[in-house]
């Protein structure tokens, strides 16, 4: 027999909407693009043909419109993969959860998610205000240890030589590594990086930068850089990306993570006008996402 799911783990609004997000399932396009902040929603939905409607609540954005016959949503979800973990499990219940019986539907829905967000790169070779593609995004934030998930053969020769060639401070991270998804990757090709990406806990010492507090792996950065396996380097890192295909992996979605380079922690420099970095990538990723 089904099991319902009880009032206390999926909250749902006075108007039918999932708690964080306040947006009811007829709300939701099944192609999502992310973005880390909430302004940024905006500046996402202005290149919409029609938007259909626009929900908020707390740093929860969300744009829903279309462009010619594609329907989108652009969602914010804030930094990091706390905030991640329940973007995704709302999105998912959005479209996979019966809001009138709380039962999981039979037929289940798989979204396509893309992350349009910014990152610094690791590589001398990564210029600012260029786009990367995550071809992995290797989790040094903790989120995805807390539930049960399958991975690849890749992924875990992957991630053994990432344990063999960088070392982490005793009790700062139990890594994990996934991949994005082909479906949505192999749609950006020319005039995009691709390489690993890593997901950090927060942006000063797990991203390695020092102002008074002591760090206590000095080597991280160094060591992120020069890893290498196969044909596999660690191009960049920032903030969500790891939690997004973990979670796509858990719940059955297509994920795919592109970043704006804002900075290039080899060369520590930063870009001139990242925000016209972003809006290159906005402009970009859309004509893409659209094409889809």
């Amino acid at each position: 027999m089904d099991k319902r799911i009880a009032e206390s783990e999926l909250i749902i609004n006075s108007r039918g909407a999932v708690y964080h997000l306040d947006v009811r399932p007829e709300e939701l396009a099944h192609t999502i693009i992310t973005v880390g902040d909430p302004d940024r929603v905006g500046a996402v939905s202005q290149h919409f043909d029609k938007i259909e409607g626009k929900f908020q609540h707390r740093e929860f954005v969300t744009h829903t419109g279309y462009i010619g016959n594609k329907r989108l949503s652009v969602v914010s979800t804030g930094i990091g993969t706390d905030n991640i973990d329940i973007v995704f499990n709302e999105l998912d219940a959005l479209v996979n959860i019966d809001f009138n019986t709380r039962l999981v539907k039979k037929d289940l829905t798989s979204l396509q998610i893309i992350r349009l967000g910014t990152s610094g790169a690791l590589q001398d070779s990564i210029p600012v205000d260029s786009f990367v593609v995550s071809s992995f995004g290797l989790g040094l934030d903790n989120l995805m240890p807390y539930y049960a998930f399958e991975t690849t053969e890749e992924e875990k020769q992957l991630l053994e030589a990432f344990r063999g060639q960088v070392a982490l401070h005793p009790g700062s991270a139990s890594p994990t590594i996934f991949a994005a998804a082909n479906s949505l990757s192999s749609h950006f090709g020319e005039g995009f990086h691709h390489g690993i990406t890593v997901t950090c806990p927060g942006f000063y010492a797990p991203q390695g930068r020092v102002l008074r507090g002591t760090l206590s792996n000095p080597n991280l950065i160094d060591n992120l850089t020069g890893f290498s396996y196969n044909h596999h380097r660690i191009t960049n890192f920032e903030m969500e990306t790891s939690g997004i295909y973990g979670m796509g992996r858990v719940l059955g979605h297509q994920c795919l993570s592109v970043s704006a380079i804002v900075a290039n922690r080899i060369r520590q420099e930063f870009s001139k006008d990242s925000g016209a970095a972003v809006s290159n990538l906005i402009k970009k990723g859309l004509e893409i996402i659209a094409a889809i």
